[in-house]
């Protein structure tokens, strides 16, 4: 398998909370993103990188916004529609492609195992972040 593949005119909040941010780079729609230190805008999460501040995950992008636009972020907890490309009961990682989410099998040997969360449904992904800081 690879990294999920998600139509933007799909995602859509769910119920949870979200947080308007400013991208610091473009962002599609469901793309995991950080918030960087020194600007506090929103960069893509990549969980091969070296600098644990671009391996966290503060959110998932709902929609597109190019650099210095605003952008709306799904938090922890928050359910958010995707379409239907799940499994039901199949945890959802951050993929070594920036931004990017993929399923646990899909994370390889020198990359982090950081959890996106679980689909509750064929098309619905609970955001349930955790990074236990590991490299495999």
């Amino acid at each position: 398998m690879a990294d999920l593949t998600i139509t933007a005119a799909n995602v859509k909040l769910v119920s949870g909370s979200t947080q308007p941010i400013i991208a610091g780079a473009a962002v599609t729609a469901a793309q995991l993103v950080y918030k960087a230190s020194a600007t506090g805008k929103a960069l893509l999460s990549d969980n091969d990188n070296p600098t644990p501040e671009v391996r966290a995950i503060h959110g998932m992008a709902l929609h597109a916004a190019l650099a210095d636009q605003p952008l709306t972020l799904a938090l922890n907890g928050a359910v958010v529609e995707l379409g239907v490309i799940l499994t039901a009961g199949v945890d959802y990682y951050l993929s070594g492609t920036p931004g990017g989410i993929c399923p646990r099998a899909d994370v390889i040997s020198t990359d982090d195992p950081i959890r996106v969360g679980m689909a509750l449904t064929t098309s619905r992904l609970q955001l349930d972040i955790n990074d236990p800081g590991v490299t495999l």
